[in-house]
């Protein structure tokens, strides 16, 4: 890509923000480029990053230009912040709609006058929605771009929060009307879950995709946080629910309304790997089962969102039998998410400059295996202590191994579409926390421990979470060498070119 012949902006003009900041490649850098896969690290275009929205000091408002004729120009602009803002937002309240009754289960049931299990399936219904609906989230994001899809999910989370409403409204509360609200907010959460892989390859530079895809990813998280948090203090009893819906859904209204304004695409690309062609969706379709490096990420990852799915669904039940309060959960559950968003907000800056992906992958998955692990006992101990120190341990190795894996697939299956991967992952995460929910429900009760325990649930999660501890630890050896790096560097070189 060039202006006017071989004249380059210069580098003077770089977006000075956390998010973006020039990474150049040398020729040292590129050749030793193998041992660098090895190790996740992400080869980046030589390229001059302009911040086109920023000043210039060119007086008729255009950047200085210097002769750099092997350097490409990418630019960043200003306005992707005000889409991202939009993506964290709805990322926050989709999840927020969520869990709006699990925090509160007890109360619910005696609401709705049905079982805990019945309010269970307020989410364990949500996540199977998210499946039902996947292949339009893909295509819708394919073809139409992220601002299609943000637009889908919140048409939809305004309808299902007032027929939601609508339904706690009515005599007795409607709980199969409340279902279908609950459904219909479930098909939006795909829209928006699925979009920030796709969203910062869109608008961010190499430096600062990472960051952009775990503050949009991790809102989701942090809405299920506030709802933990938030929700039990609105409905302290049974009277407290349709208040509680009204509020949930004035907030997600609030939340939908700027969508139609985000601007739908950038004029120019900020990144070689956004610069790059992409496969078509059919083409993708028959390259990812090929590549076996896809599965070592997308099996760990669908079974650990799975299992967050399972345990900030269930974390009421899990602590309840054993003489915790709903707040005492509810503080649990915001310290898991709270904390996770912290470690994220540290990591994810450092992996954009140093690339250290798999290292990252490879510390946080024990980490996530042993924090289940141990969580089998905290429970029994009847003190907060134990509880909130294993919620913050695995929320910090949770939330920091949840944006890097994303970002590596995105890597690793180049040159698919990021929202392919993501939303395939995203997908298998949502199946597998229903599924789970279901599991951990139907274990419920244990010799000698109190009435309706969750322990024998909690020995069946940590089971399963170290099975898959092998299988990331296997990146960058043997057979899973073969990475799409190769053909980012190839496009790196076709664009310099």
């Amino acid at each position: 890509m060039s202006l006017d012949g071989d004249r380059r902006p210069s580098t003077e003009h770089l977006l000075p923000g956390s998010l973006d900041h020039s990474w150049n490649d040398t020729a040292q850098e590129r050749m030793s480029s193998k041992a660098s896969d090895q190790h996740g690290h992400e080869p980046s275009a030589a390229a001059t990053e302009v911040n086109a929205d920023g000043p210039s000091s060119s007086s008729t408002g255009f950047a200085d230009f210097t002769e750099a004729p092997d350097e490409a120009v990418y630019r960043v602009y200003k306005r992707r912040f005000f889409g991202l803002t939009q993506l964290i937002l709805l990322n926050i309240v989709v999840s927020w709609d969520w869990l709006t009754f699990s925090p509160v289960s007890t109360s619910a049931s005696q609401y709705f006058d049905v079982s805990e299990s019945a309010i269970n399936w307020f989410s364990t219904g949500f996540l199977f929605a998210f499946v039902f609906i996947s292949p339009v989230v893909i295509y819708t994001l394919n073809k139409g771009g992220p601002k299609t899809s943000i637009i889908v999910a919140s048409v939809l989370v305004l309808i299902g929060n007032w027929i939601r409403y609508a339904g706690t409204r009515a005599s007795g509360g409607l709980f199969g009307v409340v279902m279908a609200g609950q459904m219909i907010i479930g098909l939006a959460q795909p829209f928006v879950l699925s979009a920030p892989t796709r969203y910062s390859s869109l608008w961010f530079s190499d430096s600062g995709r990472v960051s952009a895809t775990a503050v949009a990813s991790l809102a989701n998280p942090l809405g299920g946080a506030l709802a933990q948090l938030i929700t039990p203090f609105w409905a302290t009893d049974v009277t407290g629910i349709p208040s509680m819906v009204l509020y949930t859904a004035i907030l997600s209204t609030v939340a939908s309304l700027p969508s139609f304004f985000i601007p739908a695409s950038p004029p120019t690309p900020p990144s070689a790997i956004a610069a790059d062609t992409r496969l078509s969706l059919r083409q993708a379709l028959h390259e990812i089962p090929t590549n076996a490096s896809f599965y070592l990420i997308f099996i760990p990852f669908s079974v650990y969102v799975g299992q967050f799915n399972a345990v900030s669904s269930l974390l009421n039940q899990i602590f309840e039998p054993y003489g915790f309060s709903e707040t005492d959960a509810g503080i649990a559950g915001a310290i898991l998410i709270v904390v996770g968003l912290v470690a994220s907000a540290i990591v994810s800056p450092i992996v954009d400059r140093t690339k250290h992906y798999l290292l990252i992958i490879k510390i946080c998955v024990p980490t996530v295996a042993a924090s289940y692990l141990v969580l089998i006992w905290m429970p029994v101990t009847r003190t907060v202590i134990g509880p909130y120190i294993v919620c913050a341990v695995l929320g910090a190795a949770s939330f920091s191994l949840l944006p890097c894996a994303l970002e590596y697939l995105v890597l690793i299956t180049h040159p698919v579409s990021p929202e392919i991967s993501s939303t395939l992952s995203w997908t298998g995460g949502q199946l597998l926390g229903a599924i789970f929910i279901l599991i951990m429900d139907a274990l419920k009760g244990a010799p000698g421990e109190p009435k309706d325990s969750m322990k024998r649930a909690l020995i069946f999660q940590a089971t399963i979470a170290w099975i898959v501890v092998p299988l990331p630890l296997m990146l960058g050896y043997w057979r899973f060498k073969r990475t799409g790096l190769l053909r980012l560097r190839s496009a790196d070189s076709r664009t310099s070119n």
